[in-house]
């Protein structure tokens, strides 16, 4: 069966939905323990400058992965394959990538077949569409998880895996806070990198990237204090269109700063405190900064999240390379 992207986001919750594969269902307890600790098993910091490939759409986006590079300093490689609404089905071949020519169109795509298989990356992160229930649902998320982290770990055993934990739509009729604080476990965890963790070889090792709890985290700080800088409300964090209507799950670029501090700091053990907060577009142009205290809640509350789940792989972070703007 196939969604569009429109279609997808739309689906209903499924009560009672079991995600993953047969081997899931009959899990033990014992089963999942084991493969909790193997989420919560802490990874060294990495060496020096990374080269990352983002799988995924239009949450992961040109300038998110523009930010990173900025943030983590001279080294940084990345290049990306990137749809509209993508599933890890559809990047794999077996149905059609929607709005593959526009979202490609620049100098960082690199086919993920060829560009996984080389062996070239350092960390390779990848993301399901949303919403999260449909993609469980209707195109095998934990099956196509593990084919791409399979290949990934063939083509270079020390890969780094990451899953990006995205969110879903503001005006979810669930509540938008309620579903970030539940869908982490459900979802991203019980449903994707679970039982995709259990297939792959035993010394393999799988982190998360929590934008939705750093998000969910960012957006309560704010609104407890009545609005911090230049951001108010949750609605500050997104885009909005040229009549100025707001887009209810594409970030602005103050929400995107936000989501790659959490890539860089994950990815690199290092502090966000200090990191530079003035950034550009992919294309260059000057991107739409948080204030300064804005961005220091941003940075404070990265710190907050990352440190407080183990399944990030961060058990120490860095504060050598922190600096001020």
């Amino acid at each position: 069966m196939r969604l569009t992207r429109r279609l997808a986001l739309a689906v209903a919750p499924l009560a009672g939905l079991v995600a993953g594969v047969a081997w899931w269902r009959g899990a033990s307890r014992a089963d999942s323990a084991g493969l909790d600790a193997r989420l919560a098993t802490p990874l060294p910091a990495p060496p020096g400058p990374m080269a990352v490939f983002h799988l995924g759409h239009s949450l992961v986006n040109r300038d998110m992965p523009a930010m990173l590079a900025q943030l983590a300093g001279d080294g940084h490689r990345y290049d990306s394959q990137l749809g509209w609404g993508t599933t890890l089905k559809a990047h794999w071949g077996d149905d059609t990538i929607t709005g593959f020519a526009e979202e490609n169109d620049h100098p960082r795509f690199r086919p993920a077949h060829d560009a996984i298989a080389s062996g070239s990356y350092d960390a390779v992160i990848l993301t399901e569409m949303v919403e999260i229930r449909a993609a469980l649902r209707w195109f095998d998320s934990p099956e196509y998880f593990f084919r791409w982290a399979d290949k990934a770990l063939t083509a270079r055993p020390d890969t780094r895996l990451y899953l990006y934990e995205t969110w879903h739509a503001l005006d979810d009729p669930e509540g938008w806070l309620d579903r970030l604080d539940a869908d982490l476990q459900r979802y991203w965890l019980d449903g994707i990198a679970k039982p995709a963790l259990a297939r792959l070889h035993p010394d393999a090792s799988l982190h998360i990237i929590p934008a939705g709890q750093v998000l969910a985290a960012f957006v309560r700080a704010v609104e407890a204090k009545g609005g911090v800088g230049n951001v108010a409300t949750r609605t500050d964090l997104f885009a909005k269109d040229a009549d100025g209507k707001l887009d209810q799950i594409h970030l602005n670029d103050m929400g995107n700063y936000l989501v790659a501090l959490t890539h860089f700091t994950v990815l690199y053990h290092q502090s966000p405190i200090g990191r530079p907060h003035e950034m550009r577009r992919a294309d260059g142009s000057l991107a739409d900064a948080p204030a300064p205290e804005t961005a220091l809640l941003m940075q404070q509350t990265v710190l907050t999240v990352v440190q407080s789940l183990p399944i990030t792989g961060v058990s120490q972070l860095s504060t050598a390379e922190s600096r001020q703007d």
